[in-house]
């Protein structure tokens, strides 16, 4: 069979491996950066990094006792994921710079790229996952800025942003990171929220000497460490589905450390104060975030962004960085999917959706990793990457399967429903599409999906060929 995977960072490294390690020899990656990575080759802003546990943002069978520190930067992250494939023989199976435009299934899949290229698969599995395409806000006048302009996952090193002025659209996941980096350099930074965020302490110092060494002698004890992480984020995920019971707990704890962390500028403190429910946007782990918005060379702005030629909302600038996220609800496009002449945006009309996250009906062996409601609020996705991977293994050695209708539509009514009463349906979030489906999370627990995609059961699909 042969297996074309779109996608050369965590998913698709993680089907790759999963495919060969069951006899499954035929793979193709294609991927449109120069190299494998993923998001961790595409994002290399200041202060990138996991907030993750290594232990638990790590593959299962590729554990390392080697983590110098709790939750690694991006450059150690890159280099796991370029040794994991080495080592099994995934790296060579890459061809970079490639887009791939349109995959069409007739009685096979034909893929074809920008350049003309194409490709023939008996089965498709697509690894973009939900964070590849940037977000960049249409803001008043920004047109007419005379300005530098980039956006925080496309970071322009050649940029020297010492002692100029900058302004930072937004203060989700990315500018949690670099804002700190960058204000040391900066000689004013202007930083634009539209809402509050619930922050949680990140502790990341460096192991000491005599942890690591523990960790690499004691039988059992990285285990033990990768069980806590696990049932640490199942934790959190638990308090995101119980708002009213657990979810004070999480608002208690969060409330307690943004107050401790500002407690010398309560006005500070009262405008950067989120009014959503606990856990209904992503919680940010960072202990170094809220103490920047405090030093003399950063002014908090909460009004929406006007730009004007050289300045926004007033302040004059050099520079406006867009640290405004990805179009997650776009899931691979504007990659077009088309099979017995009906194309994927059509079927997802009234909101994207997949049996499991991973099949779509109408679509023969089109898989998707990091698909529909596969993301996770309280874990690590690796968890997920794995299980789907599993999943789809399993999927190829039955042949080329089509989901049956029914099964996927009662899949997505049971799961619609189980947002029902969570944190998660208490805001608008990115988690939702444009009509107000949640769309990206997963609702439940990491080891419920586990279990749910353990064991395929063909009895959920039509057999097309053998």
């Amino acid at each position: 069979m042969r297996v074309v995977i779109i996608g050369a960072g965590f998913g698709g490294i993680a089907a790759a491996i999963e495919l060969r390690r069951h006899g499954l020899h035929d793979i193709t990656i294609l991927d449109r950066a120069d190299g494998l990575g993923g998001t961790w080759l595409l994002n290399d802003y200041p202060g990138a990094a996991c907030d993750v546990p290594s232990h638990l943002y790590s593959y299962s069978y590729a554990q390392r006792r080697t983590w110098p520190r709790l939750c690694s930067p991006r450059d150690e992250i890159l280099a796991y994921i370029r040794a994991v494939a080495a080592e099994h023989g995934i790296d060579g199976l890459v061809t970079p710079n490639v887009e791939i435009t349109h995959a069409d299934h007739t009685d096979h899949w034909t893929l074809t790229a920008t350049d003309g290229r194409t490709w023939q698969a008996d089965a498709l599995i697509v690894a973009t996952g939900q964070l590849h395409r940037t977000h960049t806000p249409r803001l008043p006048g920004a047109d007419r800025f005379q300005g530098h302009v980039f956006h925080s996952a496309e970071w322009d090193h050649e940029y020297d942003l010492t002692g100029k002025r900058v302004a930072v659209i937004g203060t989700g996941a990315s500018a949690v990171q670099f804002v700190p980096e960058i204000a040391r350099a900066a000689k004013q930074l202007v930083v634009f929220q539209r809402t509050g965020n619930w922050f949680m302490p990140r502790k990341n110092h460096p192991y000491p000497r005599a942890v690591r060494a523990l960790i690499r002698r004691v039988p059992g004890l990285q285990a033990y460490r990768r069980t806590f992480v696990f049932h640490y984020g199942e934790s959190l995920t638990a308090m995101i589905r119980h708002p009213r019971t657990l979810g004070r707990l999480g608002h208690a704890r969060s409330a307690l450390f943004m107050r401790w962390q500002l407690r010398n500028h309560p006005q500070l403190r009262k405008r950067i104060w989120p009014d959503y429910t606990f856990g209904c946007k992503r919680v940010l782990f960072s202990s170094h975030f809220l103490p920047a918005l405090a030093r003399e060379n950063v002014t908090l702005v909460t009004e929406p962004p006007t730009v004007t030629e050289h300045a926004v909302n007033g302040h004059e600038v050099d520079c406006i960085i867009y640290a405004t996220g990805f179009k997650a609800t776009d899931f691979m496009f504007p990659l077009e999917i088309t099979a017995r002449g009906r194309m994927l945006r059509d079927a997802w009309a009234d909101g994207p959706f997949a049996h499991l996250g991973i099949t779509v009906p109408g679509f023969p062996s089109l898989y998707l990793m990091y698909g529909p409601n596969t993301n996770t609020s309280g874990g690590s996705i690796l968890i997920y990457l794995e299980a789907q991977a599993s999943y789809i293994r399993q999927a190829l050695q039955h042949g080329v399967l089509e989901v049956r209708p029914e099964v996927a539509a009662a899949s997505d009514r049971d799961l619609q429903q189980r947002f029902h009463g969570t944190a998660w349906t208490r805001c608008d979030s990115w988690y939702r599409d444009a009509s107000g489906r949640i769309v990206t999370n997963w609702p439940g627990y990491m080891r419920e999906y586990q279990e749910r995609t353990k064991t395929f059961d063909p009895s959920e699909f039509s057999s097309l060929a053998p």
